[in-house]
């Protein structure tokens, strides 16, 4: 029921928390960050935490920290009810982006400035891009997860492949297009077919396509476009898909990913019993070591801090890719990182305490 964190001059201290849990926002993963948050939320007031679940973008006017902290981190706490009040609000997005400029939604900031930590369970460019991080950092509000410079490194793709080759950590053969650029055939785009195409700074596989055709590749274009002005293309590895967290620096089990039907696209992630996912992964203990010391080395070549989930393929030569690095990993029921903290006896509560145990004390 508690968190062990270091003060300020290095003595650890055990507490119960008054702990924002953001989520929701504006980007294409808003109904996944709703879920993260309610699960993290509820997970976290069943350790004695003072939770809240609060939309970044749309608020809570209901709430006034002029109240005082007890009324705005009750002991009495509807998760579920804050949940649909979040989703309350999905039809209207929108026409609220068209209608206002800021982006914290209503007590968002005060609330965060009241609470002992603020708990990311934001998914997406503008909660994972590093842009509220960078915010934090000004109002000295304390959050899990990566800084602002390692959200935003490990967001966009093709800078993340630049680091990642630099470091010696593989990558697959790609290119990077913007607008205009998606004339030239794939023929002639240095990548060729088969190809995996997406758009540069998305998540969730949100927008991501496998082309094997010219026909398919200009369509898989069309998609990405749709979200971005800048899409990755690259080289298709054909082989298996294996997935290692990183927390404080260390990497976690590997787990390995295998949808039933097609590739790790948004509805196999999401969708219970879509993918078979194994962990510990079955591998020889020679390339569990390999994937796990290329993750560790691609937490330090992003920058990042705390925690995150790296992505692989391996080729059927036994070839390592190195595909994205994740800086705020998904916390739903069938998200990677909780079942592999899983295979080291730790339940998902547990997990989201030790999470926020190494953002606070900098591991």
């Amino acid at each position: 029921m508690t968190v062990s964190v270091r003060s300020q001059t290095g003595k650890k201290g055990v507490f119960h928390m008054n702990i924002v849990v953001l989520a929701g926002g504006i980007s294409t993963e808003r109904e996944i960050s709703i879920v993260s948050g309610t699960m993290a939320c509820r997970a976290l007031r069943g350790k004695g935490h003072k939770a809240i679940l609060v939309d970044v973008y749309c608020g809570d006017s209901r709430i006034d920290i002029k109240d005082g902290t007890d009324r705005c981190f009750p002991e009495t706490y509807d998760v579920e009810a804050a949940a649909a009040y979040m989703r309350f609000f999905d039809g209207q997005i929108e026409e609220m982006k068209r209608t206002r400029r800021e982006f914290f939604g209503p007590n968002v900031l005060a609330l965060c400035e009241a609470a002992d930590v603020v708990f990311m369970a934001l998914h997406g460019a503008d909660g994972e891009g590093g842009k509220v991080q960078a915010v934090f950092d000004l109002l000295g509000i304390r959050y899990t997860g990566s800084g602002a410079l390692g959200s935003a490194v490990a967001m966009d793709k093709e800078l993340s492949r630049k680091l990642f080759a630099a470091d010696g950590i593989p990558v697959a053969q790609g290119i990077v297009l913007k607008r205009g650029d998606e004339r030239r055939p794939a023929a002639e785009n240095g990548v060729g077919l088969p190809c995996v195409v997406k758009p540069c700074c998305g998540g969730s596989s949100v927008g991501v396509e496998i082309a094997r055709t010219q026909e398919e590749y200009e369509h898989a274009l069309e998609i990405a476009f749709g979200y971005e002005e800048e899409v990755v293309v690259e080289q298709y590895i054909e082989g298996r898909e294996f997935s290692v967290g990183v927390v404080g620096g260390k990497a976690y089990p590997v787990i390995e990913i295998a949808p039933l039907v097609g590739f790790y696209d948004y509805k196999n992630k999401y969708q219970a019993g879509s993918t078979i996912e194994t962990c510990p992964a079955k591998l020889e203990a020679d390339k569990t070591a390999e994937m796990q010391r290329y993750a560790e080395m691609a937490y330090r070549a992003l920058k990042l801090e705390c925690y995150a989930r790296m992505d692989f393929m391996m080729a059927k030569d036994g070839s390592l890719y190195c595909l994205e690095a994740n800086t705020l990993p998904g916390m739903t029921p069938t998200s990677l990182l909780p079942q592999e903290a899983a295979a080291l006896g730790m339940d998902f509560a547990t997990l989201c305490e030790h999470l926020i145990e190494v953002s606070l004390n900098g591991e």
